[in-house]
């Protein structure tokens, strides 16, 4: 056969709209609805064909079309504007500049496996990566120093496709990297950028490519090069594709190369903030780079290394978390090991919740935390789940001790309310909601919306998703070659005035997709009720090897054809950002129905709020924060069985009660004007009190001011004059591990006949045994709290005794309990290591009890 060789026919944008391609090349456009305007105005057909991607739209639209445009007053006056706000946008000196000054070199790297910015970027599968998204953007608006790292999929996530027994199949369809909006990072000397990382003894190179989030750049990482083998451009091919070896090839990509690449570029992290523990190997490579940079030894470099590391783990299981054998960590990491001066042994044991135990595979999980003392959880619930997994490390540590903290996710409002909505709150809220749309007061504004210009525009946005809905489905049967009497009934899918109720996530069996099929003769009766009647609406994706997922979607898909639901009870195939904008704009319930407690957190409920959906969710996740009585419904009162069939019957005959008794009739609870005025005020307390609370605005500044300034400033006062303190610090653990057997509480004395009055304080002594170590090595704590009926502490607090005297070779400690309420309390006192750089117990989990 003869050669073809291929080439590409562009159009050219003519000068006065050559700005266009810098608009398109930001993804400030995804949250700047005049910027999206712009590009739809262009050609509206062909905007939809490419997944709102302005890249590809400039490169196949028309050139008569773009020679109109260019023609064009009012879309150049558009143009015009929407390039003036970006500048004023970028030059605003926004939160981060003003209330922390003089942290110019700071510099934090933010790692994630995955990325949902916008739908024609799809190098995302679902909540994290949309969190870590929002996060971008949000860190943009605050104007946060921060750089994220990631990877670059030639085939992202799988498009998800049903057959006509509801049954998931999965697509995957490569991506041409030069039509959408990430451009390649080019060298000084003109060329690409390329980084390498050695897999297995062979050296693969990476490409770097950068998308650009408002001010923040965002790195991806690229194997699909031609200097590479084939096994070896395919590492990057897949989101969460393959077995335990592709999981460890690209995890490897993400973390050693994705520290490689920042350097490369002139990035010097002083944090860096791993996202769930894909990217925990960053901490090898960094204490490679450290040891190597300041002629340290890996304990040393260690040190340095968990100033500036911080995790965030979003799993509630720890089945969550990756595990590989130690054969494949010795395929991998041989090579590395020896250069950090480990033995095989000690390197296992980083990865290991017991070093010694040569039986348990290599956890990424471990190694984050091993690395990163500072680690949260995503929301105060995930915390307690989080706490109890870990509770192993620190045997005697009460809950709400152990060492892991919280910050409760948040979405980003701006990029999740609709056009309308933000129309109408721009009216009566002013322009602070969107300066800061973490500041509460400003969402008191909420009140002196007119009740019927809030109701009419969420009305728009129901029926603008009635006729999506319409479409999609239309789109879905033409695929399966539906009759045209079923195309013709799509028509008369949903209704545009009826209670919509969105469910829309991940198929994952603990989310319990099917629990109103519990009861299907009530689950109909809702749906066919003539006077109040109800239409759902679900989408989401199975993991590819998650059956009994796939099976749920089939269920949902096959009861509503068989009962003749099909008008009341939909499924939208396909789940990505677009759908999920549509659906939390213009559902009125969004119900979220996890198996407590296995929500870590959950966002999509936190999307509706801007939009004026109600909250209907079992209290797990961001929801247990979240409610109260008159902002939504409770499914239970956050019960937990260990019976998970009986905890599913009870959660399903609370569902319906709620629905049938107070959801259902207080919507269509109508006065002579024809609006749903009590509706109405809940939708109203729910913008006043949620909205703020649950932003990412509000998230993001959480992260910096409780983590990232804090981290920054110790890493840099560890590797102040050539890592002084970091070489002291290795050598003063070393030190005190040797001599913790030598530690002991001898005794403690109460002065108190076991009875204190409310408000009083019960007065202690503590007498030490520190062996060779000094009182300034350590710390006496007393922690106390009411008691469980078990005599455990239920939670408390804890108090630092002071060092008053010394008998003999014995230390005295003294100090006082307070006692602000009544009951059954108790205390227990325990000695841990003390050091003003050392973070404890986070570090050391060295405790001596009495």
């Amino acid at each position: 056969m003869p050669t073809v060789h291929r080439y590409t026919v562009r159009p050219v944008l003519p000068e006065s709209i050559s700005g266009l391609r810098d608009v398109a090349y930001n993804l400030h456009w995804t949250w700047n609805y005049d910027a999206l305007r712009l590009f739809q105005r262009l050609d509206a057909d062909l905007w939809e064909e490419t997944q709102h991607n302005p890249v590809r739209l400039l490169s196949e639209i028309s050139q008569e079309k773009l020679t109109a445009a260019a023609e064009d007053e009012a879309f150049l006056e558009n143009l015009a504007k929407v390039q003036e706000g970006f500048r004023a946008y970028m030059d605003n000196k926004c939160w981060y500049p003003q209330e922390h000054p003089g942290l110019d070199e700071q510099c934090i790297a933010y790692f994630c496996m995955e990325y949902g910015l916008t739908e024609c970027l799809p190098i995302y599968s679902g909540g994290l990566g949309v969190l870590a998204g929002d996060h971008l953007k949000s860190a943009s608006d605050l104007d946060l120093p921060l750089v994220a790292v990631g990877l670059l999929y030639q085939q992202g996530y799988f498009m998800q496709r049903l057959n006509a027994d509801g049954w998931q199949l999965e697509v995957y369809a490569s991506q041409e990297f030069g039509t959408i909006p990430v451009q390649p990072v080019m060298g000084e000397d003109g060329e690409p950028v390329r980084v390498t990382v050695d897999l297995a003894g062979k050296h693969v190179n990476v490409a770097v490519w950068k998308a650009q989030v408002g001010r923040v750049s965002l790195l991806l990482l690229d194997t699909n090069v031609p200097e590479n083998l084939p096994a070896d451009q395919d590492i990057t091919d897949e989101l969460y594709g393959g077995g335990p070896e592709e999981r460890i090839r690209q995890e490897i990509v993400l973390g050693i190369g994705g520290m490689r690449a920042l350097w490369v570029l002139g990035y010097r992290p002083t944090v860096c903030h791993m996202n769930e523990g894909h990217s925990a190997f960053l901490s090898l490579e960094w204490a490679r780079e450290l040891m190597q940079e300041y002629k340290l030894n890996y304990w040393e470099a260690r040190q340095v290394i968990q100033a500036g590391t911080l995790f965030t783990t979003h799993t509630p299981v720890p089945a969550g978390f990756d595990l590989f054998s130690e054969d494949l960590m010795k395929k991998y990491f041989a090579g590395m090991v020896d250069e950090l001066g480990l033995t095989w042994d000690e390197f296992m044991g980083k990865g290991r919740v017991h070093p010694s135990n040569k039986a348990e595979p290599f956890s990424v999980a471990v190694l984050a935390m091993r690395h990163a003392p500072r680690r949260n959880a995503v929301s105060r619930l995930h915390r307690r789940v989080t706490a109890h997994m870990l509770a192993e490390a620190w045997p005697g540590l009460p809950d709400n001790e152990i060492p892991v903290d919280s910050v409760t996710n948040g979405v980003h409002t701006r990029g999740w309310v609709s056009r309308e909505m933000g129309e109408l709150l721009d009216r009566y809220l002013g322009p602070r909601w969107q300066r800061d749309v973490s500041d509460s007061s400003v969402w008191e504004r909420v009140s002196a919306i007119p009740d019927e210009e809030l109701w009419n525009t969420h009305e728009r946005q129901r029926e603008r998703l009635v006729a999506y809905v319409r479409r999609q489905l239309r789109k879905q049967l033409i695929r399966l070659h539906a009759s045209p009497q079923e195309l013709k009934a799509v028509n008369g899918a949903l209704r545009t005035d009826t209670l919509t109720i969105g469910f829309a996530r991940r198929f994952a069996t603990y989310k319990r997709a099917t629990l109103l099929m519990r009861e299907p003769d009530r689950l109909k009766a809702l749906l066919l009720n003539e006077d109040m009647p109800v239409q759902i609406v679900f989408s989401g994706k199975a993991h590819p090897r998650d059956d009994a997922g796939k099976a749920f979607i089939r269920d949902l898909v096959q009861f509503a054809k068989q009962e003749g639901l099909s008008h009341r009870m939909v499924f939208l195939e396909d789940y990505d950002l677009e759908k999920a904008r549509m659906l939390v704009r213009g559902t009125d319930i969004w119900l979220n129905t996890p198996r407590r407690p296995m929500e870590a957190s959950g966002t999509s409920g936190m999307k509706v709020l801007v939009n004026g959906g109600l909250n209907v969710s079992v209290l797990d996740g961001w929801w247990a924060e979240g409610f109260r009585e008159d902002v939504g419904w409770t499914i239970g009162g956050g019960e937990e069985y260990d019976d998970f069939e009986y905890q599913d019957r009870i959660d399903a005959a609370s569902l319906f009660a709620l629905l049938e008794n107070r959801v259902v009739p207080l919507f269509y609870q109508r006065g002579v004007d024809g609006l749903p005025r009590e509706w109405i005020a809940w939708m109203k307390n729910s913008m006043r009190h949620l909205t703020a609370g649950f932003s990412a605005i509000r998230m993001v500044k959480e992260y910096a001011e409780r983590y990232y300034i804090p981290a920054s400033a110790q890493y840099r006062r560890l590797i102040a004059d050539g890592c002084r303190r970091a070489r002291e610090l290795a050598a003063w653990k070393q030190r005190v591990r040797r001599a913790w057997d030598q530690v002991s509480v001898e005794s403690v004395v109460e002065d108190s006949d076991g009875y204190v009055a409310v408000g009083g304080d019960l007065p202690l002594e503590a007498t030490v045994s520190l062996g060779v170590l000094t009182p300034g090595d350590v710390q006496v704590v007393v922690y106390h709290g009411s008691l469980r009926p078990d005599g455990t502490l239920a939670g408390g607090h804890h108090v630092v005794l002071s060092h008053v005297d010394q008998r003999d070779d014995l230390q005295i400690y003294r100090g006082a309990v307070p006692c602000p309420t009544s009951g059954f309390h108790g205390y227990q006192v325990a000695v841990l290591p003390y050091q003003e750089d050392v973070l404890v117990p986070h570090e050391l989990n060295l405790i001596a009890w009495e």
